[in-house]
């Protein structure tokens, strides 16, 4: 009777800290596919900014917007790394076990996401379907992404191997380290998002300045007479 009782007492605990723990791996997974997605906005934007800039084609565009995603991918999770008094090479090392998978499942599903969308591939950056293409893609590989992130974080890897760096580092920042940049996640995201915005208001408003300007009036090409 009494281990029945105190079992019955512990029962809901348990069950409280189960649904803790599974809120915060909820928490720390959306938080890693943000980080992620962070960076390979930022690689892909400034991709297709410079491949339409230069006039470059589609398939050299897309290769060129999937290095820098990564690159901005594995740099913004390398930062609060080397500020932490983490070595370079240690830090890469980290990020590249740490990221890669996320990273891949996002590029994946974004550039299968911007190749169904008609047009979305020959769009200009003051075309519409450039930015909308574009929102719609990372929206979509962000949920890809996020299960993906939730199971390796579970199984401690993942985003899991830099939090446990970030917890086990040393406090204060000195030296050097002060200069590197301490940029939260969530102001990078709210920053790019707000671009996006601006771009997409920009090309509809173009657009529509384009369609207001009357066309030019016919010249006669019959000879007047004399």
């Amino acid at each position: 009777m009494g281990d029945t009782t105190h079992q019955h007492h512990t029962t809901p605990a348990g069950h409280d800290q189960h649904a803790g723990q599974g809120s915060g791996l909820r928490s720390m997974a959306a938080s890693a596919t943000l980080h992620c997605l962070t960076g390979c906005a930022i690689g892909e934007i400034l991709g297709l900014m410079i491949g339409t800039a230069v006039g470059l084609g589609p398939a050299a565009t897309i290769a060129l917007s999937i290095g820098l995603a990564f690159l901005f991918g594995y740099t913004l999770s390398s930062l609060p790394l080397l500020r932490g008094g983490l070595g370079l090479g240690g830090a890469l090392r980290l990020v590249l076990a740490a990221d890669t998978v996320s990273i891949l499942t996002m590029e994946v599903v974004d550039n299968l996401v911007v190749a169904v969308i008609p047009g979305a591939m020959n769009a200009g950056l003051v075309n519409p379907v450039f930015w909308v293409s574009m929102a719609l893609s990372l929206a979509v590989a962000f949920v890809a992404a996020y299960p993906v992130n939730r199971y390796l974080l579970s199984h401690g890897k993942g985003h899991a191997l830099t939090h446990e760096q970030h917890h086990g580092g040393s406090g204060a920042v000195t030296g050097a380290r002060r200069l590197i940049p301490a940029i939260p996640t969530t102001a990078l995201a709210a920053a790019i998002a707000a671009f996006m915005l601006g771009g997409f208001v920009v090309s509809v408003a173009d657009g529509q300045a384009g369609s207001s300007m009357p066309s030019a009036p016919h010249s006669s090409s019959s000879p007047s007479n004399p």
